[in-house]
Order: structure tokens, then sequence, then C-alpha cells
């Protein structure tokens, strides 16, 4: 099991009392899988986005990645499993302007120890980047500044990948061919991927789902 989270609360303080964001939720996610989280606005989506992610401290249940427990981790643990084992892709891309293609999909990679240019160039390949390896951020259009940042996720190796509406950006037909890609290479690579989505297209193409509504699974 790649992703376990058992009966997670957060709570963030307001200006008479603690808000719960988070109310006791619990999933399980296996590597080569994929699982939707849905819900509406102020659900706790990217709350919980953030805490799968090792990016934000929970208030009580346990988080799991790769089996290793979050709570009790001191600031520099978290840090070096994020660099390790989890990657993310956004609705923006992120990509560093002053870095061509190539060297924007290596980065994450080489700082983590874990760049191997054959993974890379079977990236490139299966994502369509081939010929565009040279070029900059600024000459590609938006579908392929997406394939770029999925390249870059992937080219660690991470056991978890986490994505924030990653084709929000795209229309609905380069929407959808990315996330094909996406999920091939997630199967491929044994990767969780772990989606946020307000797209019923896009939640239906993944293996699970799971619906937050005023902080609970629904």
């Amino acid at each position: 099991m790649v992703l376990t989270i058992r009966n997670v609360t957060k709570r963030f303080p307001g200006q008479t009392a603690e808000t719960a964001v988070l109310r006791g939720v619990s999933l399980n996610l296996e590597g080569g899988r994929s699982l939707a989280l849905t819900g509406e606005s102020g659900s706790g989506k990217s709350t919980l986005l953030h805490l799968a992610g090792a990016l934000d401290q929970f208030d009580s249940g346990e988080i799991e990645i790769g089996g290793t427990c979050l709570s009790g981790l001191s600031d520099s643990q978290r840090a070096a499993l994020r660099r390790r084992d989890v990657s993310l892709v956004f609705q923006q891309f992120n990509l560093i302007p002053s870095l061509n293609i190539s060297k924007n999909i290596a980065i994450h990679a080489r700082l983590g120890g874990r760049w191997d240019e054959g993974w890379e160039k079977r990236l490139t390949d299966r994502l369509g980047l081939t010929g565009l390896v040279r070029r900059y951020p600024e000459q590609l259009s938006g579908g392929q500044q997406q394939r770029v940042a999925i390249a870059r996720a992937l080219a660690v190796r991470p056991k978890l990948l986490l994505a924030d509406e990653p084709t929000g950006n795209l229309d609905e037909t380069a929407s959808a061919a990315v996330m094909e890609l996406m999920l091939e290479l997630v199967r491929e690579s044994g990767t969780a991927l772990f989606l946020v989505t307000h797209s019923e297209a896009i939640a239906r193409m993944l293996d699970q789902r799971l619906h937050l509504r005023h902080g609970t699974a629904a």
C-alpha cells in the first residue's frame, strides 16, 4: 500500500473557535492505481492533498507513505521523504523559464539523486516531447507544458504522485489526452496517483473515487 490515511482530522483556527476542515477521513491507495478526490469548494480537498504529501501537519489520525508514518517525523525527515517518494503536478505548470525542457524534466530527479537518463528518454518519448527537449517553456503550448510537468514529476520515480486540477488550464480534448498519458505512465511505473478534480469526466477515468462533503467522506 503506497498511501494509507486513517481517521485523519485537521482544524484551522478561526476568529472565535477552531474550524474542523477534515473530520475522520480514511482511504487506501496502492501502487499503479489512481484515486480521484472530488467535492465542492471548501470541502477539504486541497487540505487532504497537502496532508497526504507531508506538506502540512494533521491533528489526529495517521498517514503512511510507503509504510512510513508521517506523525513524529521531523521537518528534515519530512522534506527528505518528499524529495524521495512524493511528486506534485498542479494546474499552474511551474516550469523554470531559464531552463530548457530537458533540464526542467531532470531538475527534481537530479536534486533527489534519482535521475536516470533512460527513464527520462522513455518519458519524453511517451509524452511526445522528444523533439522539444531543447526548447524553452515559453516556446511550448499549454498542453505541451503540462506534459513537461508530468514528465518532471515522474522522472524521480515517486511512490506517490499528487495532482491538483492538473488539466484545469486545458480544453476538454487536450485534458483527456494528457490524462490518458498520465494514467498509462502511472500504471507502468507503479506510482500511486492521488488527484483532485472538479471534472466528472476526469474522475470517471480513475480507478477509485473519494467524495468529500464538509470534511467527511460522502
